[in-house]
């Protein structure tokens, strides 16, 4: 058998293909940039993914934990929608309930005299318009 090149082989061969018999030189750095780029990528979408969840971060303790349900449910079932409901929930401000109730309790226990047996903690209640504010709660007498 002679050696030599294959009479359909080119004369010249670039330098990546390697002999036969020997090591491949490239197996190295394309293992590293592999792995690189998927710990990198992988980094990116779970940072994305979160992204909802950092922008509730400044709203109300029940939107974040609702926004952080949505994302972790978006996560693991691969539901995009989830994701998408979590992003607007974050984004727009909830208005502001328990105040309102708070302050309408507060309202009638002071209208009808009776706080109940145990003494009540004091309630802050600062409304948008006209900034009431209650220090102690009436003692019961007698």
């Amino acid at each position: 058998m002679a050696e030599g090149l294959h009479a359909a082989a080119p004369q010249h061969l670039p330098a990546f293909i390697a002999d036969a018999g020997s090591g491949d030189a490239l197996i190295g750095p394309v293992a590293v940039i592999l792995l690189l780029s998927v710990v990198l990528i992988g980094g990116l979408f779970f940072k994305l993914h979160s992204l909802p969840e950092r922008l509730a971060h400044k709203g109300r303790k029940v939107q974040m934990e609702i926004v952080a349900v949505l994302c972790l449910i978006s996560l693991f079932t691969h539901i995009h929608a989830f994701w998408i409901v979590a992003l607007l929930l974050a984004l727009v401000e909830l208005p502001d309930f328990s105040n309102p109730i708070r302050r309408i309790a507060v309202a009638l226990e002071r209208i009808s005299g009776d706080r109940g047996s145990a003494p009540q903690p004091a309630i802050a209640v600062d409304g948008p318009g006209d900034g009431i504010v209650i220090d102690q709660p009436p003692q019961r007498e007698g």
